[in-house]
């Protein structure tokens, strides 16, 4: 499961995604809300936890706009707005839970699972590209009807790489994900995963490529589109 998480709080936010990491739940990180909606653009997400007091702005009108566009996302406020009348105006906007900070991370991922439920966002999280499927949820990734064996990295850059499926994916945010904003990293370290999943999707078969783009990132595409 691959949640966003719109917090500016950098320390917070750090804290938080390496504490959800733990529990199984991986996330991705903007620090505002310009950069929050080019990622809800760009991917799908389980589900939103997200700071009401940004620096462009009020969290509360990207709930606004998600649900004037009929978009479903889970959406859990995390701020701290305590005041009676700031949760129900939360609620209001179309926000799903509204946890109030400082918070306990197993009562929000509690909270997070009751949402998904409710939602049933938990169901049908497969990506589908050429003769490769992947689930969300599971990690399992299948070349038509075989399975392939990932480790927990290479499924994490399965995940992203399909999420972006067609574009390039830079070196910095890859790192960020396969390993978090705190852990040291080989100067090959990337490359290494992307050489062991390349040729595990080969090995099985697969109609889809993972290109090295030098000096920027990776690309995984369809070569037989």
């Amino acid at each position: 499961m691959r949640v966003l998480m719109i917090e500016d709080d950098q320390p917070l936010a750090t804290a938080l995604m390496e504490a959800l990491k733990r529990r199984g739940i991986q996330s991705d990180v903007a620090t505002n809300l310009t950069d929050g909606r080019q990622m809800l653009e760009a991917a799908r997400y389980a589900a939103l936890l997200l700071d009401l007091g940004l620096p462009d702005g009020d969290g509360l009108c990207l709930v606004r706009s998600l649900r004037a566009q009929n978009d479903p996302i889970p959406v859990i406020a995390v701020s701290a707005r305590s005041a009676l009348d700031a949760r129900i105006a939360g609620l209001n906007a179309g926000a799903d839970d509204y946890v109030v900070k400082p918070f306990d991370v197993d009562e929000l991922t509690a909270r997070l699972h009751a949402v998904l439920r409710r939602q049933g966002a938990l169901a049908g999280a497969e990506l589908r590209f050429g003769n490769v499927r992947f689930d969300t949820v599971s990690g399992d990734l299948m070349v038509g009807e075989a399975a392939v064996l990932l480790t927990a990295r290479e499924r994490q850059f399965a995940a992203l790489l399909l999420r972006r499926f067609g574009q390039v994916v830079s070196k910095q945010l890859a790192e960020d994900q396969l390993y978090g904003l705190t852990e040291p990293v080989g100067s090959n370290a990337l490359e290494v995963q992307a050489y062991r999943l390349r040729r595990k999707l080969e090995a099985a078969g697969a109609t889809l490529r993972i290109e090295t783009i030098r000096g920027v990132g990776y690309l995984m595409r369809d070569i037989a589109a």
